[in-house]
């Protein structure tokens, strides 16, 4: 902290002119790239985007509802602000999402590079790649939020729902996706409506994923001493809302 206090003042000393007097972290950037500061000093005036996981939770709502509202915020980003993240990373949440191609993350929530350490993968199954993807964005990044993000349609959950010997149809790695899934929809109310159905299959899904992750030993010590908190959420895809599930 001491360390960013110093260069700020170093790039206030003569500071650009900005609209409102003071400048910003942008031309603070340039600033400092100008009298020769080092990447290493400049990734230091990224400062955190939250700092709790309620926060990080409202950022990740307040950015869908731009997102779904159709005002979403401009996706320039200025060439300094790109050389603020050589060094390091500040994302504030992880995202366990899908691997599908409608359900692209930083888009969904309205976010820009740094903001989001997002994890894909069919189905959105915590197993041992994925874990450990979390665990060091818990460790290393000291991220606020966890999401388990399941979507509308989710075809790797479609696929789980097969029987035995459909799902043994499959390759054998495709198969080690849907037998991390299957659990979760094997016993499934009796809904006639399809699409009220899969929702609850992908939900159930939902709540299985995030229960992997919060078994975590390290996920888990991070819970209990209030860095992150991990929740579940639903994409619709036709709507481009997220319904976080939040119990």
């Amino acid at each position: 902290m001491e360390r960013t206090v110093k260069l700020r003042a170093m790039a206030d000393s003569s500071p650009p002119p900005s609209t409102n007097g003071a400048p910003t972290t942008e031309q603070l950037i340039s600033e400092l790239i100008k009298r020769g500061a080092t990447m290493e000093q400049v990734a230091l005036l990224k400062d955190p985007t939250a700092n709790t996981p309620a926060e990080a939770l409202e950022l990740l709502k307040a950015g869908n509802s731009r997102f779904y509202s159709g005002h979403p915020q401009p996706a320039d980003v200025a060439a300094n602000a790109r050389r603020a993240q050589i060094i390091s990373q500040t994302p504030y949440a992880v995202i366990l999402g899908c691997a599908d191609s409608r359900v692209p993350v930083e888009i969904v929530f309205d976010q820009g590079p740094g903001d989001l350490f997002s994890i894909r993968v069919a189905g959105n199954v915590a197993e041992n790649a994925t874990l450990g993807s979390i665990q060091y964005a818990v460790t290393h990044l000291k991220v606020h939020l966890v999401v388990i993000l399941g979507h509308e349609g989710c075809g790797a959950v479609a696929a789980a729902m097969q029987g035995d010997a459909a799902r043994a149809q499959e390759p054998p790695h495709v198969r080690f996706l849907l037998d991390k899934i299957e659990p979760a929809v094997r016993d499934l109310p009796p809904i006639r409506d399809h699409k009220a159905r899969m929702r609850e299959a992908i939900v159930a899904n939902i709540r299985l994923q995030k229960n992997v992750v919060e078994c975590d030993e390290i996920v888990a010590r991070a819970v209990s001493s209030g860095q992150i908190r991990v929740v579940g959420a639903f994409y619709e895809i036709g709507s481009g809302a997220v319904d976080f599930l939040e119990d």
